[in-house]
């Protein structure tokens, strides 16, 4: 606040996911109980994609990421059938949501994608995860097929319920300023039991300090390495029970994370990005605080998008959870990240294909970027494909209360 008076700023707009947009909301509030002149306002730009909801359809810097790593994807696709004889395990950025993961699927076709939605719905645990694999291994090696790519959320390792509690238990003593070395012989007997089980290199990753935001560094928990090592260790147990009689598993392991942020970005970003840039100005000329720029039918051509501003708080809700044993829960009100819609069309047109991707082999090339010419202009697959109207369903509901009288 100190600095924006004495900038004497009229606007500050915060560009940020759901953490930063929480903040915005949270400082815009703030200001005006201090009397201060500058307006707060938001703008949606997260790679993640996980700010989604009645009033967001997408993020900014989402495409642009999602092509990049697709053709380093495809890429790998390649190389995975040209040698024929390797697992390529990739994880990709997502944090608590797959809708990196899920994008990227549509436009490359890997053989797997595993999505931390559907783990935690199914309340997977580590070796049913590891099974689940498995079998898809011993079904291409049925036909004569010993190669393979898989796809994986950064998020995936908080997906599964014993993980996710160990991790939990560990936030907790971390939270307690227990001392990272001392934390192994203070949480629980089977949290225990579990933290010896995993490889060494995944152990010290757990004992990381956390984000921000009490959150564990997904970014540097190397999931895709845990699950080659398991996958390995099965496939042995298997071919020595005799249930695979496939050549000897092998896999090579990849995380492709933030340095896609580095690309010049898709020119359906740089529209968006452009139009949210001016809803903000006028947002803030108008005297609006605590609001979010938006842009719905953002699957139409440019001249049919549709501008507004929506409040911060009708996007916020207040989820509580507890620091420890016998502790009061505790919560703030927060925007959070959007999950996969596992009813949504986008989930649905993957689980058509999966058995074909499994399978077949039906790895596509969508290429770099393309900034001129007839795909210059193509927009996520997951936007495209959804049917929602979310400024028209508010467009609806008002003309149906201003019927009744309401």
């Amino acid at each position: 606040m100190t600095t924006c008076q004495n900038l004497n700023l009229d606007g500050l707009v915060i560009v940020g996911g759901v953490t930063s947009n929480s903040d915005a909301a949270q400082l815009a509030e703030t200001l005006v109980q201090k009397n201060c002149k500058t307006k707060v306002v938001g703008v949606p730009v997260s790679l993640n994609g996980d700010l989604k909801n009645q009033f967001v359809e997408t993020t900014v810097g989402f495409d642009t990421v999602c092509k990049v790593n697709s053709q380093l994807i495809s890429n790998v696709c390649l190389d995975a059938i040209s040698a024929g004889k390797y697992y390529y395990f990739v994880r990709l950025m997502g944090r608590k949501a797959s809708h990196v993961a899920l994008e990227c699927a549509l436009q490359s076709h890997p053989n797997m994608l595993i999505m931390g939605e559907e783990v935690a719905l199914s309340k997977l645990t580590l070796m049913e995860v590891i099974n689940k694999i498995c079998d898809g291994v011993q079904a291409r090696a049925e036909l004569g097929k010993h190669h393979g790519v898989l796809l994986i959320p950064e998020g995936l390792i908080e997906s599964i319920p014993e993980m996710y509690a160990l991790i939990q238990e560990i936030s907790i003593l971390h939270n307690n300023n227990v001392p990272v070395t001392e934390i192994p012989t203070q949480v629980s007997p089977w949290a225990a039991a579990l933290f010896q089980f995993l490889p060494p290199f995944i152990r010290r990753e757990l004992l990381l300090h956390q984000e921000s935001d009490n959150s564990a560094q997904l970014s540097q928990i190397d999931t895709e390495q845990l699950l080659a090592h398991l996958v390995e260790a099965e496939m042995i147990k298997r071919t020595k029970e005799g249930r695979y009689k496939g050549k000897k598993f092998s896999s090579v392991c990849h995380f492709f994370g933030y340095q896609a942020r580095g690309s010049l970005p898709s020119n359906f970003d740089c529209d968006y990005a452009y139009v949210l840039g001016h809803i903000s100005l006028h947002m803030i000329a108008a005297g609006l605080t605590g609001y979010m720029a938006t842009v719905a039918n953002l699957k139409d051509p440019i001249h049919k998008w549709r501008c507004a501003a929506a409040p911060l708080t009708a996007m916020m809700s207040v989820r509580r959870h507890l620091r420890g044993p016998g502790a009061i829960p505790i919560g703030k009100p927060a925007i959070h990240p959007s999950p996969i819609d596992l009813k949504g069309k986008a989930y649905e047109l993957l689980r058509e294909k999966a058995s074909s991707f499994l399978l077949d082999d039906f790895y596509r090339t969508p290429g770099g970027i393309q900034f001129e010419g007839p795909g210059s202009d193509a927009k996520p697959i997951t936007l495209t494909i959804e049917d929602q109207d979310y400024m028209g369903d508010i467009e609806m509901l008002k003309l149906y209360l201003d019927k009744v009288g309401a």
